[in-house]
């Protein structure tokens, strides 16, 4: 594949396709967020500094989970971990943003209830967008197989020549339509954050079966379980925000 586009002139410093593609990514939920802001009456001009946040937050929070993961299991060094520049984990990203995006909000004045409404679109095709950039640099991809579509990542992370399913790629194909559906339920969901996290966990879990991470409790991977929870914690916030929106709505 190719996981570097070039060396910045005059130093050993290299930029990776991972880092564009997640750059891409968060500049397309930029301007999704933006227009969803516009469209529920709330202060776009805030949507740049709530990212912003939101993109510190995330990255560190894929930094710290990965450190306390990978040193837990492996026994190396914590903060080697922390400072690789390698070693991002989507989850410990998902945590760090959500709670970067909840105080920003807060801080801006903007309802957190009506900003998780207009960011859920932008958070699936984002996470899709960040998945061609483990594609590209040869990322979480899946099990040795011998279908027709299977790829070989000769410097990926790790390099491996045997054909395997490019699981990064079944994840985007699911995320865009997810983002789509949510984009299009924009004005009528009563909880889109929770249909994004439904979805998402769903989607993990299926993709799951052609990974390699080791089953840890019930036959399940550690992303398996999360995804449970993900689909648990969307299912009660859906129904709690329901019951808010059938509320203001019979007062």
């Amino acid at each position: 594949m190719y996981p570097e586009l070039f060396t910045i002139p005059g130093t050993s410093y290299s930029i990776s396709t991972f880092g564009v593609m997640m750059a891409i990514g968060f500049l397309t939920a930029y301007a999704m967020t933006s227009k969803c802001m516009d469209e529920r009456g709330l202060d776009s001009e805030t949507a740049p500094n709530i990212l912003m946040w939101i993109m510190i937050g995330g990255v560190g929070g894929s930094k710290l989970y990965f450190a306390i993961d990978v040193s837990l299991r492996e026994g190396i060094p914590f903060f080697d971990l922390l400072f690789a520049r390698a070693g991002i984990t989507w989850y410990g990203g998902l945590m760090g943003g959500a709670l970067a995006g909840i105080l920003s909000a807060k801080y801006y004045g903007i309802p957190v209830r009506e900003f998780t409404q207009a960011v859920a679109p932008s958070l699936a095709l984002g996470q899709a967008l960040g998945r061609v950039g483990c594609f590209l640099v040869g990322d979480d991809y899946g099990k040795v197989t011998d279908v027709p579509w299977a790829v070989t990542f000769p410097e990926g992370a790790p390099p491996t020549l045997d054909p395997v399913h490019p699981t990064q790629l079944y994840e985007v194909a699911w995320l865009v339509p997810v983002s789509g559906v949510l984009w299009m339920r924009r004005k009528t969901s009563p909880c889109l954050i929770g249909e994004y996290l439904i979805a998402n966990g769903a989607g993990r879990i299926v993709i799951e079966n052609w990974r390699l991470n080791e089953r840890i409790f019930l036959g399940l991977t550690e992303p398996q379980l999360i995804g449970l929870a993900l689909i648990a914690l969307g299912i009660t916030l859906w129904i709690r925000f329901w019951r808010l929106s059938e509320a203001e709505s019979s007062s």
